[in-house]
């Protein structure tokens, strides 16, 4: 009889770097939106990749395209601090192995705050919430995004107003 418990070994420890890989892209991800950079934004797509923030009274397009919309729509918000959490992470399977795709979904807070020119900490002057949809795709350079879909669910103003869409 065969051993196979290495080579399931083996699977399973590339199964968990994938994850915490994965993990990390997404965090990557919502950090880069929070500091506002968008050479690291864009880094985080593939060549195709595309983003699509329309249900946030955004846009869709490439992520160069999307970039340029989000760092002219959230200047107008310095305080940035993008909440991701619940992530559930399924791999693409190629015959019976962890195979070169993923898709995550996974649900955000968003606090964000306008320039007030104090030096004290800023407070949020608008929440939102609502649901990513991420597609990724294993690369040369590692695991990068091939999609990213927003489905905001909520916004609200500090004084419980629904918030105007943000471009």
């Amino acid at each position: 009889m065969t051993n196979t418990e290495p080579m399931t070994q083996r699977v399973e420890l590339a199964t968990v770097r994938d994850q915490l890989a994965v993990d990390g892209l997404i965090t990557d991800y919502a950090v880069a939106v929070d500091d506002g950079d968008w050479t690291a934004y864009r880094s985080l797509f593939t060549l195709d990749g595309r983003a699509d923030y329309r249900s946030a009274g955004g846009i869709e397009g490439d992520a160069g395209k999307v970039a340029a919309w989000l760092a002219e729509s959230l200047a107008a918000f310095p305080m940035r601090q993008h909440l991701i959490v619940n992530r559930r992470v399924s791999f693409g399977v190629w015959e019976h192995d962890t195979g070169d795709t993923a898709r995550v979904q996974a649900d955000y807070v968003n606090p964000m705050g306008f320039a007030d020119g104090g030096d004290g900490p800023a407070t949020p002057d608008f929440v939102c919430g609502g649901r990513y949809g991420f597609a990724l795709r294993r690369t040369d350079d590692g695991w990068r995004l091939s999609e990213v879909v927003v489905q905001e669910k909520w916004r609200r103003l500090p004084d419980g107003h629904p918030a105007p869409v943000i471009n």
